[in-house]
């Protein structure tokens, strides 16, 4: 919508003037408590014709739509008994006047066992009729459900789930009419034969304790995904580089972490001289996938410190959650998805902030049951649950060349101190 006078109408003046589309509607419902349906309303436009999301603060305010005025009517009408419900899918571009005037609420994207009972209850009786086998008795397994979401779907929602389950049953109904024998269970094996090889992979977790590895826990706007962060040690003079193409504010993160590992040098029981002579290599993998935000601020801490002292992490150990320059931890979002993508990726401890345990309401009580959530304020807390115990002489977990405190002294020639 771009013009202004599909809401307000026109003046009458004009040639084929009509009124606004919200009184021609009421006019065509007969009622006047009518419920609107705004759809996509963040596609608003606006042109020389006018501004359509300045009508729309009259319309949706009640403190003034009591008298909206349309310009067809000349006359005052009361819209305060008609219930408007808007959609959009990002609050971005939506004037914020506009929004003000909207009482929000947040949908998230669907989990897997979401998507499993909507694909049993809807999808699959839709899409046994349309292929013309409703009539027979196609049963598709758990497993192999869970196999075309995780592999041959990425998304938020069920419409490429629904495209793929018409794929199997279009080709089952293909088979039977050609006279052949046709599967009456779609099992995770057929998958593969009736869809091709897989489209997505998930990331697995670590398969043994390693240091300088950890695992982080990121939200996706198509659910939630474990992310491990690697750091790597190397003869230099002290560099920082951050690659995988990661975001401003992931920089700042690592830079904090970067600075709170040199801050607590001596209680871990590091050289100092180290930062001078070692370059710091910290890689976030599936660098073609941009990343940003302050949630991984914790697994980077964790890694570096693994890095520096030799301690290994946890395998199957999860994190989230920001850090300051003080060690602290502060809460971040997706708690409901990230819970979840670890569950699903099967560690066992997940590492959260404290303050986030208000979001834990929203985690299925089997995830819940399954994983050990540790609820910390502290960086030294994840440190005691993620880190192995130090070994018995701590080195640098780095690969290549050998660590020099202070320059070698050739044979022969007397050593000189300032």
């Amino acid at each position: 919508m771009r013009d202004e006078a599909e809401i307000r109408g026109h003046r009458r003046t004009y040639i084929g003037a009509l009124p606004g589309r919200i009184l021609q509607t009421m006019r065509r419902a007969g009622t006047v408590n009518p419920l609107f349906m705004l759809d996509e309303v963040d596609k608003l436009g606006q042109d020389f014709r006018g501004d359509p999301s300045s009508a729309l603060l009259e319309v949706l305010d009640p403190e003034q739509n009591h008298a909206f005025s349309d310009h067809y009517l000349e006359l005052a009408y009361d819209l305060s008994k008609v219930m408007f419900i808007t959609t959009a899918n990002s609050i971005g571009p939506i004037p914020s006047a506009l929004l003000d005037r909207m009482e929000l609420i947040e949908f998230p994207g669907y989990i897997e066992e979401e998507k499993l009972e909507i694909a049993r209850r809807f999808l699959i009786p839709r899409q046994l009729e349309e292929a013309g086998l409703d009539g027979d008795k196609l049963f598709f397994l758990d497993q192999a459900l869970k196999r075309m979401i995780r592999e041959y779907t990425y998304e938020a929602g069920v419409r490429n789930l629904e495209r793929e389950i018409g794929r199997v049953c279009r080709k089952i109904a293909r088979t039977k009419a050609e006279g052949k024998k046709y599967p009456t269970r779609v099992s995770p094996t057929s998958v593969e034969r009736f869809l091709g090889p897989p489209q997505f992979f998930d990331i697995e977790a670590e398969r043994q304790d390693e240091a300088g590895v950890a695992t982080a826990i990121a939200w996706t706007e198509n659910g939630g995904e474990i992310m491990p962060v690697e750091v790597l040690l190397m003869e230099g003079k002290g560099n920082l580089q951050i690659t995988g193409q990661i975001g401003n504010v992931m920089q700042e993160s690592a830079q904090a972490a970067f600075s709170y590992l040199k801050s607590r040098a001596d209680q871990l029981k590091l050289d100092v001289q180290l930062f001078e002579n070692l370059d710091i290599h910290i890689h976030i993998p599936e660098g073609a996938i941009p990343k940003d935000g302050p949630s991984a601020g914790i697994t980077i801490c964790t890694a570096l410190i693994s890095a520096f002292t030799g301690r290994e992490v946890h395998k199957e150990v999860g994190m989230t959650g920001e850090i300051t320059l003080r060690g602290r931890v502060l809460p971040v979002g997706g708690i409901r998805e990230k819970v979840l993508a670890a569950h699903r990726a099967g560690l066992r401890t997940v590492i959260m902030p404290r303050r986030n345990a208000k979001d834990l309401i929203d985690v299925p009580k089997r995830a819940r049951s399954e994983l050990t959530i540790v609820l910390v304020d502290h960086i030294d807390q994840v440190l005691d649950v993620a880190l192995n115990p130090a070994p018995a002489r701590p080195q640098p977990s780095r690969r290549g060349g050998r660590k020099t405190s202070k320059k070698e002294e050739q044979p022969g020639e007397p050593e000189t101190r300032e």
